[in-house]
């Protein structure tokens, strides 16, 4: 299993290198300039245009800026086309903005999906059944964004509460006590909307493993055998309808940039997925470059770990 570990985390880092090299290449072929978008300076000289090519190596072939790149990021000195601030410590900023975030959003998911998906299968066919199936699909297919402006208008004009930012405006001289409260108010609220069609998408497929593994024989000869029913579903069906979720549960790493970039960017959440959208519409290619080649990292990351689960929950298999 070692040999496997090592050989599989180096085809990793050298895919990681070529998906670097993929997303540089199609960024900065991509039309458009920093100095373009730049909106201190509408009408920016020529010259000064030029300076900022050679200061950023815009004018060197892709493969010499691709080195350029690489060195300034590995060495923390790579700076922003924008502001000309660090990216890295930028990144890193926004990224502890982004967490609570995605942890508050996938605890909600794996918490509520996994007794409504089992109950589900359980009482196949029941009410229960009927309606978690048809709400579930109901914010499948209802966009993400379109629910979270109705609650924002709902609570906003209904309560007068706000929700938008970390925290609310002027709640800085207010007790600790009120300002945690005010600042779990307004992490909860994006969290929720970002995990509804979590819930909903992992909660069937919990239901459509689970039915598949309660079908099975040995469930019914532990059931014959006069077994509790909870002892059933839970300790024997349970643990064998894991294993496809294994996958789900690597791949949620890359989560924490790609799932998080409309929910920030409607509830105005500091975020690294709002980093880079300000990133684009700037077109400052370190900062997307850089926040690329984490999500990028982040992905095999999970991945690797979903390799490794695999044999965590079933013996069956053997890593070779």
């Amino acid at each position: 299993m070692g040999s496997y570990l090592i050989r599989n985390f180096l085809q990793r880092c050298v895919l990681l290198i070529v998906v670097s090299m993929i997303s540089h290449a199609v960024i900065l072929l991509a039309p458009g300039e920093p100095s373009e978008v730049d909106p201190s300076n509408p009408r920016m000289k020529p010259e000064d245009i030029a300076k900022i090519r050679a200061a950023f190596h815009l004018d060197d072939p892709l493969h010499v800026q691709y080195v350029y790149w690489m060195r300034d990021m590995v060495s923390g000195e790579l700076t922003s086309f924008k502001d000309g601030q660090p990216v890295l410590p930028k990144i890193w900023s926004r990224f502890l903005n982004s967490l609570p975030l995605f942890v508050c959003a996938t605890l909600i998911v794996w918490t509520l999906s996994f007794p409504v998906g089992i109950r589900a299968a359980v009482t196949r066919g029941s009410l229960y059944d009927r309606s978690t199936t048809f709400i579930a699909y109901g914010l499948i297919s209802i966009p993400g964004f379109f629910l979270s402006y109705l609650f924002i208008l709902w609570i906003v004009e209904g309560f007068n509460v706000p929700v938008i930012g970390m925290a609310t405006f002027g709640m800085q001289d207010a007790h600790w006590l009120y300002r945690g409260m005010d600042q779990l108010w307004h992490l909860v609220i994006p969290s929720v909307m970002s995990a509804l069609a979590g819930v909903a998408i992992l909660s069937r497929y919990v239901r459509s493993q689970m039915l598949e593994v309660i079908g099975q024989d040995y469930i019914r000869t532990a059931r014959a055998k006069g077994l509790d029913p909870d002892s059933v579903i839970y300790r024997h069906a349970l643990r064998n309808a894991l294993l496809p979720f294994v996958t789900m549960f690597g791949l949620m790493l890359p989560g924490l940039i790609g799932g998080s970039v409309i929910i920030e960017q409607i509830f105005a959440w500091p975020g690294i997925g709002r980093l880079g959208y300000d990133a684009i519409l700037a077109r400052d290619f370190p900062v997307i470059l850089t926040i690329n080649f984490i999500a990028a990292a982040l992905t095999l990351a999970g991945t690797f770990l979903s390799d490794i689960l695999y044999a965590v929950v079933d013996p069956r298999i053997r890593l070779q």
